[in-house]
């Protein structure tokens, strides 16, 4: 099975994490933490910054790496590198997403996430305490 290496970011203002809904491809409608693939020749925290530079407008700060997230959707295997981030001075423009939103530790299960995201919520929800 074919490997696909992505990063995402987890965009944290305060108590809020920010989550994007896919506008194409397979999962359209689907929600996610914005990021995308690695380039070769990237490391995953300039692949990070790139990507987020080109679906959100945003420039942003990368902090840690809170998880490797490791799963098998029926066609490739995904490997997501998950780093904590922060906005600097900026607002985030939907240029790929259908659709944005804040979420707290009490709305984070609202939306519909899709299943290697999913992975991530409990240790976020752990994180915003």
């Amino acid at each position: 099975m074919k490997t696909i290496r992505v990063v995402a970011a987890i965009i944290r203002d305060g108590d809020k994490i920010f989550a994007t809904q896919r506008g194409y491809g397979d999962f359209t409608g689907g929600w996610e933490f914005p990021g995308g693939k690695i380039e070769d020749g990237e490391t995953p925290q300039q692949a990070l910054a790139r990507e987020l530079l080109e679906e959100l407008e945003v420039d942003v700060t990368i902090g840690d790496l809170i998880d490797t997230i490791e799963y098998d959707y029926p066609l490739f295997h995904l490997s997501m590198d998950c780093f904590w981030c922060t906005l600097n001075k900026s607002t985030p423009v939907l240029r790929e997403h259908a659709a944005a939103k804040w979420l707290t530790k009490d709305t984070i299960e609202s939306v519909q996430w899709l299943p290697a995201d999913e992975g991530l919520i409990s240790k976020i929800k752990e994180a915003l305490g």
